[in-house]
């Protein structure tokens, strides 16, 4: 690995954009994947973990382990998502089955260790509910000034997807949210009001097939399973691509707009449950705890996202 190649976990529940994501991650360059966590969230654990083989066996490679995390949120009861993503999470055809078992090492472990092996120098990609996250900075409470960041697919600047006030990644487990932003780790969180304008359009998914390769087409399959759910839900012309644009931020962050914030997530019972309270006025007066992206250059993302996969099988 050399200096300009950040070393990354990626730590997620795939799911259907989940997998765009990481396969975004793993054929580009300017990061190194160490390793995969699954966590409950979109599905059960089982297929989180099932599901992160599969990414890795569509992308050819075999140097990457997945690691097993927590199967349920802190506190609160699980959620699913299955009907946006499918009852399997992802919902193609022809998938290839996981070339190797999961590694034994737990994901809090191996979160914890490879931070302590890499000090000041690794990023941490969370598009799942924090829940892995929350317990390695409760386990080991010197992680959180470890990591050179954490970068959050989750939240939201406005208004929620799973309820009115909350997007599914913070709703899904809100006290481990609550951990993660109130910890001091660097942090930058990538959510709805930006990622909701970000769209795998007909032209788009179509191009992806166009790649001619079996990831590109399964993406493309994967997508217009998603563009049906945005339609009957939103009116949409195709579903966003949430967790690809965080793994977007890690390698170009010059495509969004940030801006410092202190966000706080609601985790009291009410209307308001799971909600990320964004500071965007400073009316608060306290300190930032994140940078929080405000804006989002699309045209130019999905272009090297599609450039990107294309290197893939």
């Amino acid at each position: 690995m050399t200096a300009s190649v950040l070393p990354v976990i990626l730590d997620g529940d795939p799911g259907l954009d989940d997998a765009v994501a990481w396969l975004l991650a793993l054929a580009s360059p300017e990061v190194q994947v160490l390793g995969l966590c699954a966590v409950h969230g979109n599905v059960g654990l089982p297929l989180t973990t099932r599901n992160s083989g599969v990414i890795l066996a569509l992308a050819g490679r075999t140097d990457v382990p997945v690691h097993v995390g927590a199967d349920r949120p802190l506190l609160r009861a699980p959620l699913s998502a299955a009907a946006v993503h499918g009852e399997s999470g992802l919902p193609a055809t022809g998938l290839p089955d996981p070339v190797m078992p999961p590694a034994p090492e737990h994901a809090v472990t191996f979160l914890i260790d490879t931070a302590r092996a890499h000090p000041g120098a690794l990023t941490l990609v969370a598009t799942g509910p924090l829940t892995n996250v929350a317990l390695a900075f409760r386990m080991a409470p010197d992680l959180p000034a470890l990591l050179r960041e954490v970068v959050w697919m989750g939240g939201s600047t406005g208004h929620g997807n799973s309820t009115p006030a909350a997007e599914f990644n913070a709703l899904a487990d809100p006290h481990a949210a609550a951990v993660v932003f109130s910890s001091g780790t660097p942090l930058r969180m990538v959510g709805l009001n930006v990622t909701m304008q970000c769209v795998a359009t007909p032209e788009r998914v179509e191009a992806l097939r166009r790649l001619g390769t079996r990831s590109g087409e399964v993406c493309a399959e994967l997508l217009t399973f998603y563009a049906g759910v945005y339609r009957e839900r939103y009116g949409m012309t195709g579903g966003a691509l949430h967790d690809p644009l965080a793994i977007g931020a890690v390698l170009w962050p010059e495509l969004l707009t940030w801006q410092a914030m202190h966000v706080d997530v609601d985790t009291q019972p009410g209307p308001n449950f799971g909600r990320t309270v964004c500071d965007l006025y400073s009316v608060t007066g306290q300190p930032a705890n994140a940078r929080v992206a405000v804006a989002v250059q699309d045209e130019p993302f999905f272009e090297r996202l599609l450039g990107r996969l294309a290197q893939l099988p």
